[in-house]
């Protein structure tokens, strides 16, 4: 197993399925009447998020206190951080504190790929700027394998921003990984120049949803980030939503089986409509309730599994 979970592109295809494999065995403590394991006691793990998030601290934190790991909370507003401190000098404060594990979400892309450098425990990545978010591409593969029961051969269409993706990245290095096929759906301004080259060769690139859409098992569609917006990449919200949102017609375009996915928070009526985000379809729930147990297996993998 690997030391540190920075990239997708960090997981070979045997290293990948151990990981979603393991996770299957972990997604069984969720049915027991005490969800728990002693793997990681005496442990320490550490989340140090530097970006407003949700889904992703609280998951991480519940899959660390599931395997009975000792966890700190670290968030940049309140901190040292807010009177100047560097994130060096921050990792040196959390090595002399005994961190076996840090778990990192930074706005600047590569700022894991430094804490990597200075602490001597694993880094696993929780997001860095527009760059990548390994987990999350992570539980939508064992999502996906859960639904349709296999990963080689599926064709995901990923829709939306891409540009300003770190979800859309990781997904591509991880789903070309375990042998499925992806095409990134977008306006040309929301898909980067030679993204198929810089990621996998065999990813195709297509600026009309509606002539994808009955074509692929998976349709994952992207939160517009219009907070990293600084220009205007679309006419309007409601012109995007006309071209690029997944609404109940269009969801009827897909075939029989397939699924729709979302790595959430939503921008319920821009992207997705509430009608295709609540339908059977759907797997947003399911995704954050796979994301504690495939980060349960990250955790135990990269601290009590075979690398020690």
């Amino acid at each position: 197993m690997i030391r540190h979970l920075l990239s997708g592109a960090d997981l070979d295809a045997a290293t990948a399925t151990l990981v979603l494999d393991t996770a299957a065995e972990m997604a069984t403590v969720a049915g027991r009447e005490v969800k728990k394991l002693p793997a990681l006691r005496g442990r320490t793990v550490v989340n140090l998020f530097y970006e407003d998030s949700t889904r992703t601290r609280i998951s991480f934190e519940a899959a660390a206190k599931r395997l009975s790991a000792d966890v700190i909370n670290f968030s940049a507003k309140g901190s040292s951080v807010a009177k100047g401190e560097s994130l060096k000098d921050t990792a040196l404060t959390l090595q002399a504190m005994g961190a076996d594990a840090v778990v990192v979400r930074h706005p600047a892309s590569g700022a894991p790929h430094r804490l990597a450098d200075w602490v001597d425990g694993s880094v696993v990545n929780a997001g860095d700027g527009t760059h990548e978010h390994p987990t999350q591409a992570l539980l939508d593969a064992y999502t996906m394998r859960s639904r349709l029961g296999r990963l080689d051969g599926l064709h995901v269409a990923i829709v939306g921003d891409v540009l300003h993706s770190r979800v859309a990245r990781s997904n591509v290095l991880l789903l070309s990984t375990l042998g499925a096929k992806v095409t990134l759906v977008g306006p040309p301004t929301l898909i980067p120049v030679n993204i198929s080259a810089a990621l996998a060769p065999d990813t195709d690139v297509s600026y009309d949803l509606d002539t994808v859409l009955p074509g692929v098992d998976v349709v994952m569609m992207l939160r517009v980030q219009r907070e990293r917006m600084g220009d205007s990449y679309f006419p309007s919200a409601r012109e995007y939503a006309r071209r690029y949102g997944l609404d109940g017609p269009r969801m009827r375009r897909l075939p029989e089986h397939a699924i729709v996915m979302h790595p959430g928070p939503m921008n319920r009526g821009m992207e997705i409509t509430p009608e295709v985000a609540d339908s059977s379809r759907s797997t947003i729930v399911e995704q954050v309730a796979n994301g504690v147990s495939v980060r349960m297996a990250v955790l135990y993998l990269l601290l009590g599994g075979n690398n020690r």
